[in-house]
């Protein structure tokens, strides 16, 4: 990557639907060079995929937490895939103590939220610990992919 990759980057994170025309007249450079740049930048893999940023306020899902929790270590992956497929989970992570999942859901109630947390996560023995909080403001994102 270079200068130009990372200009170019920078245009395709603000918006995905940039026409090579577009990227070419603010980067400075042909319309073919930057269709060339953005097919090597694909083919390498540092771009994964063009997607759409969705708000999911606008969809409803105004209700975020934030879950942390401690699972015995030999459940830990049945545990995350099964929180993986919920719909409430838009995002999972294993953590580097190999017993601590971070995740973040979206509901649009707290009814919602109550009730997946009743189903998927109460009274399982496998879960050791929950800490649970509650988005306050977002100050800052990832920009370049879903905030769903």
């Amino acid at each position: 990557m270079n200068k130009l990759d990372s200009a170019l980057l920078n245009i395709l994170i603000k918006d995905a639907r940039a026409s090579y025309a577009d990227i070419a007249r603010q980067l400075g450079i042909s319309r073919a060079h930057a269709r060339t740049r953005v097919q090597g930048l694909v083919t390498s893999g540092v771009i994964e995929q063009f997607s759409a940023v969705v708000n999911p306020e606008k969809l409803g899902k105004v209700i975020s937490l934030f879950i942390d929790l401690k699972v015995a270590p030999a459940q830990l992956e049945m545990v995350s895939q099964e929180l993986a497929d919920c719909q409430e989970v838009v995002s999972l992570y294993i953590m580097s103590d190999l017993q601590s999942l971070h995740i973040h859901t979206l509901t649009d109630s707290f009814e919602s939220f109550d009730a997946f947390a009743r189903r998927r996560i109460f009274n399982r023995p496998e879960i050791l610990t929950v800490d649970c909080k509650m988005l306050m403001s977002r100050v800052k994102h990832r920009r370049g992919g879903p905030r769903l």
